[in-house]
């Protein structure tokens, strides 16, 4: 199912987009760990143990699509010389008391916390000299983490998101970043999560009014700085699905 937002959606009325500003972006990458975002993590052995297919999805569009996509526009923002950001989640202490309730299990029995393997961001996407990384105990990291004072003292406010999950702490970070006054691309085929119909929502909610979704070859090819094209029409159904 599309969704024409222009013309289903009395929302998009009041939507205003700003002109994208490269001197003042910022790439953010949202927890892109091996305890739930690799196959070879915490998350995909217990359930390869288990015998469960229930995240064969979402390792398979991580592999296909969120890390090939983000090791590009890593790529392109690293040579432009401008500023990147990865956020991750996990508990401070290996007992996790520091988490919040209801993620204290989750770190827990996946062992995500400071100085584990699990908590470690992918070797495909370390980060370099130069890049920062913040650290979340919860699903949005506006909440939990120094986002906001890095972002600002770096006088960036246009932020293009990706990782994982979609439907919850990209989205949720995304939401909080626009309510705070950002000006926010998803980033559609770098972000995955668990099923497609989750991420088809959230794309979908998030660009009712919160911010723009684009696929990686619009911030590539407009080297994020160049006003939307007519044919720069929302994604509403991600050609990427598997």
């Amino acid at each position: 199912m599309k969704i024409d937002l222009e013309k289903e959606d009395y929302i998009r009325a009041f939507t205003v987009e700003r002109k994208p500003d490269a001197a003042r972006s910022a790439l953010v990458l949202v927890d892109l760990q091996y305890a739930t975002g690799s196959r070879q993590g915490a998350l995909g052995r217990r359930l390869k143990a288990q015998g469960s297919a229930t995240a064969d999805y979402r390792f398979e569009r991580i592999e296909r699509f969120v890390v090939p996509n983000a090791r590009r526009l890593l790529e392109a923002w690293r040579a432009a010389g401008r500023r990147v950001l990865f956020v991750t989640i996990g508990a401070t202490l290996p007992d996790c008391s520091d988490a919040p309730p209801h993620m204290r299990k989750l770190f827990l029995e996946l062992q995500n916390y400071a100085g584990s393997r699990e908590h470690e961001i992918i070797d495909e996407l370390k980060p370099v000299r130069g890049e920062a990384v913040v650290n979340k105990t919860s699903n949005g990291a506006f909440a939990t983490s120094g986002i906001d004072s890095v972002l600002r003292a770096w006088n960036c406010d246009q932020l293009y998101l990706l990782g994982v999950s979609t439907n919850m702490c990209v989205d949720t970070t995304a939401r909080e970043a626009a309510d705070r006054g950002y000006a926010v691309t998803l980033i559609e085929d770098a972000c995955g999560t668990t099923q497609p119909m989750l991420h088809e929502a959230a794309m979908i909610n998030f660009q009712r009014l919160f911010g723009r979704v684009r696929s990686t070859e619009r911030p590539l090819n407009e080297n994020a700085c160049h006003a939307r094209s007519e044919d720069d029409t929302a994604v509403l159904q991600p050609r990427t699905t598997t």
